[in-house]
């Protein structure tokens, strides 16, 4: 069976349970970079920050200084944002020489020296900022996503990140659940349908939301993958009547705010006719209990918006 969740044709080509991602972290990175711009990105956030100049550094600093600064770790983590680090220092100044001592991935402990870099001093400290303030907030979301994936050990389940996400820091944020362990769902809303409650009801109920959904696709010639989130049992087995014709089948069931008790139920009613999905309420106090449920994938919003920035430094030295 194909993933159903990740952009098709593009890096999520594993298999609905993959022991290993088929390409590595590092390839969806620079994927993901070729595809939102991070150029832009880091544009906007120097300009940003930096205003119409560093003025601190500017009369402090000479202009020919040469120097190096290394990036320290001072708490124990998941690291993430590296090949992030590495694009701001190119745009800062191509002439510095970056040198990785740790990747994307790597378990981290006070004391360890990720990277390395030498050059314009005034274009150090301009780029420090933004480095750091990437990299903490990413290994902070990679070392609780990496924590609530350990969790799912055993299990059939599969950790998905959301879109409750840090407005234009997206694409940080999905790579940092991707570094610890997660599986990225929906980048946006342009490339999956995720037909939610209140799609449902301005739809006028489950069966019309999902017959137009399918007629809009093959109207606009789109191939995407359909999500459709249910409440209660009423609403999955209406789904799953409608599901008997091949012109009205979606592909994922979202099952939203049950009990891992409910969601065990649904899971044997649906039967493996479809993919399915947990989410609302699920924390690291019960996802092991929805885990064990059977259903195949928990989303979790608290990946990207509750976590607290690992502590990491950029030092002169």
């Amino acid at each position: 069976m194909q993933a159903v969740f990740g952009w098709r044709g593009n890096i999520f080509r594993d298999s609905l349970y993959p022991e290993q991602f088929v390409y590595s972290v590092r390839r969806e990175i620079l994927t993901y970079f070729a595809f939102m711009n991070l150029h832009e990105f880091i544009q906007l956030a120097l300009a940003e920050d930096v205003g119409d100049g560093d003025h601190t550094s500017l009369s402090t600093i000479p202009a020919d200084a040469q120097k190096r600064a290394r990036l320290l770790v001072k708490e124990a983590g998941i690291l993430a944002g590296v090949e992030v680090a590495k694009a701001i220092f190119a745009e800062v100044d191509p002439a510095f020489q970056v040198d990785i001592l740790m990747q994307d991935g790597a378990s981290i402990k006070p004391g360890d020296i990720v990277l390395t870099v030498s050059g314009n001093a005034r274009n150090i400290l301009t780029a420090e900022r933004l480095v750091l303030n990437c990299m903490q907030r990413m290994s902070g979301i990679a070392t609780h996503t990496r924590e609530l994936v350990d969790l799912l050990e055993g299990t059939r389940a599969k950790l998905l990140d959301t879109r409750k996400t840090t407005p234009n820091f997206r694409i940080c944020e999905k790579m940092a659940t991707k570094i610890g362990g997660a599986v990225n769902h929906r980048f946006g809303l342009y490339d999956q349908i995720l037909i939610k409650d209140n799609h449902v009801d301005y739809a006028g109920g489950i069966e019309a939301a999902i017959t137009k959904a399918v007629a809009y696709l093959a109207e606009t010639g789109r191939d995407l993958k359909i999500e459709i989130e249910t409440r209660n049992r009423s609403e999955v087995e209406e789904v799953l009547r409608v599901g008997q014709s091949d012109a009205t089948r979606v592909d994922i069931i979202l099952l939203d705010n049950f009990t891992p008790d409910g969601i065990r139920d649904m899971v044997r009613l649906i039967d493996r006719r479809y993919v399915t999905e947990a989410s609302g309420g699920i924390d690291e106090t019960n996802l092991r209990a929805y885990a064990e449920t059977g259903v195949d994938y928990i989303s979790s919003g608290a990946l990207t918006h509750q976590i607290k920035s690992l502590d990491l430094s950029l030092k002169a030295y």
